[in-house]
């Protein structure tokens, strides 16, 4: 049975009055269990009042990438269906191309193929989703496959339909037939729908954010088409316009059920990996580079990352957009999942949330070892 603890729920009720966000949701586990866990604030603020509990679904954003995306791949891997070093041309003919061919599913899953960060396809497309891997493909490479990182949607995307060409399903069937029934998730979903709403996290009115990186002569075609507050369906505007699920964000989740997902990637508790595979999660693939990058996570290793000053350097972990984060702390068997709706009920521009992390990884991992510590 989990137990909030005292600092972390004061520190994050502090960040709230503060206005950082309105709700923070975290569970912190070792060893397979859920040590500490609180809830605190308002998972939905206006048009209602809903305050946030342990029950409460986020939207997880980028946290997609790893936990479906990089999962998928993972067992694909393991399965010889994919290696890391294949050619993305041998599965995508769109990128059999000059300056494309040298891409392999290595620079994808590190974010190092070249691609930029991200384009509005839901304008380049012309609001044809079919079109989006095309429009992937056309975009000139900032920089040679291998040689740099640069943390990019469109290449999450464009795994993500590698893995849907492979199994001629959907992602959101794959992930719903390979994790989440086989791992019982019963509040884990891309497309909630509208039943679920009340037990939902809001997000951002309209989506100002994306509308004013695409620029404001083009905004009435863009992402804040969505006028109203978006709840209960993915913030993400590429995500939204390519149905709700892709490679790169789209997915649902409770506290619990994410760290249902997280425990798949440590050896001596994953149900659908074996420990070899792993291991690819904390080994650095981008040495040199400017992030340490494993297999589509973010290694502890990289300097200024979220992990803090108090994970070791092989801990591995991501952050979603909407104000979410997962660390894993593999050889212990420790996991550490923030939840926050940042988005919700603030203006631009939203809060960097990044402190407020890393503190959390430190008084986190202070008290773990303090219990550790009072067991001796």
């Amino acid at each position: 049975m989990s137990r909030s603890d005292p600092r972390i729920s004061s520190f994050l009720a502090e960040r709230i009055a503060a206005g950082d966000f309105p709700s923070a949701v975290y569970l912190v586990a070792e060893g397979g269990r859920a040590a500490l866990a609180d809830a605190l604030g308002q998972a939905v603020v206006d048009p209602v009042s809903i305050a946030a509990t342990l029950e409460t679904i986020y939207d997880l954003a980028s946290l997609t990438k790893p936990l479906i995306t990089g999962l998928l791949c993972a067992r694909r891997i393991e399965q010889r269906q994919l290696a890391l070093d294949d050619a993305v041309a041998t599965y995508l003919p769109e990128f059999d191309r000059a300056g494309k061919r040298a891409i392999t599913i290595r620079h994808l899953v590190t974010h190092t193929a070249g691609l930029p960060a991200w384009r509005p396809l839901y304008l380049m497309t012309g609001g044809e989703p079919a079109r989006a891997l095309d429009v992937i493909a056309d975009q000139p490479l900032e920089s040679a496959p291998g040689t740099r990182v640069t943390y990019s949607d469109l290449g999450f995307i464009a795994l993500g339909v590698i893995l849907e060409r492979l199994a001629d399903a959907s992602i959101a069937d794959l992930a719903q037939r390979e994790i989440f029934t086989p791992l019982g998730l019963r509040r884990t979903f891309f497309n909630p729908g509208l039943a679920r709403r009340q037990e939902i996290a809001a997000s951002e009115k309209g989506n100002l954010y994306e509308a004013g990186m695409v620029g404001d002569e083009r905004r009435p075609q863009g992402p804040d088409a969505r006028a109203g507050l978006i709840w209960g369906e993915a913030h993400d505007g590429n995500a939204w316009f390519l149905g709700g699920a892709a490679g790169h964000a789209g997915l649902f989740s409770t506290a619990r059920e994410t760290f249902r997902l997280a425990e798949q990637f440590i050896a001596e508790r994953s149900q659908l990996l074996g420990p070899a595979t792993c291991a690819l999660f904390r080994e650095n693939m981008t040495p040199g580079l400017n992030e340490a990058r494993s297999l589509a996570w973010q290694l502890a290793a990289t300097r200024d990352s979220t992990a803090g000053p108090d994970l070791p350097p092989d801990s591995f972990g991501h952050t979603g957009f909407t104000g979410t984060s997962c660390w894993i702390d593999a050889a212990r068997a420790r996991v550490f999942i923030l939840l926050t709706n940042r988005t919700h009920n603030h203006p631009l521009p939203f809060v960097n949330i990044n402190g407020v992390r890393r503190r959390f990884h430190t008084l986190a991992v202070g008290a773990l070892n303090q219990a550790a510590e009072q067991l001796k």
